[in-house]
């Protein structure tokens, strides 16, 4: 069986059609849908683009791969990795290949893969680096521009249509490069392949048609809770990138039909590489898995970009189509709370290859027959301080329930997502929810306490103003591990 792993940048989960947006256009994916099991409860574990796909190559959690996030304290990716995704497919026989963004350092080692073709988004962090991207565009592009010529920088909140002919965007690309891998790889070996899109993370750029669709389309608006003025900050809020701060109606609504045409553009290409697997007659021989590193707030609470425990952030896309006529009877919905973790061990379990002691991901293959998940309740995530202090949180959702936690500040936060899915009424203050919030807080110390790290004591959560970031150990010993002397 072969394995096709399809993975945007920062695209939120309530973005396509099949997930209940009636506003989206995205028929390729929601066929895609119709065909799989839809996760309802999919959650990014760190929701930003190093610590989620250090956590899906490995099928580690945040604080076992040692990348706590994009912020202060926090290198690179890195190397030495006991296992990846790749890497076992690859022992087991596979033809592997990654396509797109990677977001490894360095930027061209492996990870496991047999090859890797690159779109790293203008991203120059090793020495010499040029992306296969930037290579293929400035050969074939038709006039005297750059890849950049639009003016929109790469977490903007700004949008507009792309400045050059689309076949050059770089959402065509990625699947042009899939296709030729298909094309040219080895016959006598299954395949996995990584097809992974640079966007819908900003620049919000889709091509002129995919613009036009959305700009005078009525989008959702954004969510604004009872909290929302916490980010209302106009000195952040005048910056072309700025992670917070409200911004004009006009604004907004430019920057969702940028995003929203994005992703129906990318919808197309991802049509483009199902036709060619049909036609081909790989496609009911090929496990297909759809999902996003993180999502993007898009306004909603006064906050941009991502990093954030909220929905707009942390939840995200999964669907999982298993090959049709192979005798797998599986549900259209469930909803077990799941992370990009369980992609790794879902997808050995699937072609029968051993599962690493080393995983945090579960097996999805029983939650994909409607069965529930044992030991797994709820999602735990974090991310390290970025933007500022009181952007470091760690969430506990269950996909019914959210609760947070800002080590920073000592805040909390709770929602009932079931009937407050735009996180609009915080209800960590309210005395009737005060035993819920116990108990969530309880679950966190109980997985922090472990750690032994300073964030528990005496079976209270210790606020971590003015103390140093926290570095997971494990990432450390991976460091040492890997002996990688030029290791940032």
């Amino acid at each position: 069986m072969n394995i096709l792993l399809i993975m945007t940048d920062q695209q939120r989960w309530d973005t396509l059609g099949c997930y209940g947006n009636e506003a989206a256009y995205t028929p390729n994916l929601d066929w895609l849908a119709s065909e799989g099991t839809v996760f309802e409860h999919a959650y990014t574990t760190s929701p930003s683009c190093v610590p989620a796909r250090a956590s899906l190559i490995s099928g580690m959690k945040p604080w076992h791969t040692g990348v706590l996030g994009m912020g202060r304290g926090q290198g690179p990716m890195g190397v030495g990795f006991a296992h990846t995704l790749p890497g076992e497919l690859a022992k087991v026989g596979y033809h592997t290949q990654g396509v797109g963004k990677m977001h490894f350092w360095p930027q061209r080692t492996l990870n496991g893969f047999h090859n890797t073709v690159l779109d790293e988004s203008g991203r120059v962090e090793s020495v010499g680096f040029l992306s296969d991207y930037l290579q293929w565009f400035e050969k074939s592009k038709t006039g005297d521009y750059g890849f950049v010529d639009h003016g929109i920088d790469w977490n903007s909140w700004m949008a507009r249509p792309y400045h050059a002919p689309e076949f050059l965007h770089p959402s065509n690309w990625t699947v042009n490069e899939s296709i030729k891998f298909l094309k040219e790889r080895d016959p006598a070996k299954p395949f996995f392949l990584k097809t992974s899109f640079a966007r819908p993370h900003s620049p919000y750029d889709p091509p002129q048609f995919y613009y036009d669709l959305f700009k005078a389309k009525k989008l959702p608006q954004p969510f604004l809770g009872d909290w929302s003025c916490l980010h209302d900050v106009p000195e952040d809020a005048a910056k072309p990138d700025a992670w917070r701060g409200k911004r004009s109606g006009e604004e907004t609504h430019r920057a969702r039909a940028g995003y929203y045409g994005a992703i129906s553009h990318i919808d197309s290409q991802i049509g483009r590489l199902l036709i060619y697997l049909r036609n081909s007659g790989l496609l009911d021989e090929t496990l297909i898995i759809f999902t996003s590193d993180h999502g993007d707030m898009l306004g909603d609470h006064n906050l941009w970009r991502k990093t954030y425990a909220y929905e707009g952030s942390a939840h995200i896309p999964f669907i999982i189509r298993y090959p049709r006529g192979k005798g797998f009877n599986h549900v259209s919905r469930s909803d077990v709370p799941v992370c990009l973790e369980d992609i790794m061990p879902t997808c050995l379990a699937t072609v029968g290859a051993a599962i690493p002691d080393s995983m945090d991901g579960v097996n999805l293959l029983g939650a994909m027959r409607g069965e529930q998940v044992k030991g797994r309740n709820f999602i735990h995530g974090e991310h390290c301080a970025c933007y500022a202090d009181d952007n470091e949180m760690h969430y506990l959702t269950d996909g019914k329930w959210k609760y947070i936690w800002f080590p920073r500040t000592g805040a909390e936060q709770l929602f009932h997502l079931q009937v407050d899915k735009g996180e609009c009424r915080d209800l960590a203050r309210d005395a009737d929810h005060s035993s819920i919030l116990d108990t969530w807080r309880q679950e966190l110390i109980v997985i922090l306490d472990e750690r032994n790290a300073g964030l528990v004591e005496n079976n209270r959560l210790v606020c971590q103003a003015g103390a140093p970031p926290i570095v997971s150990p494990h990432y450390m010993a991976r460091k040492e591990r890997a002996g990688f002397a030029a290791w940032k």
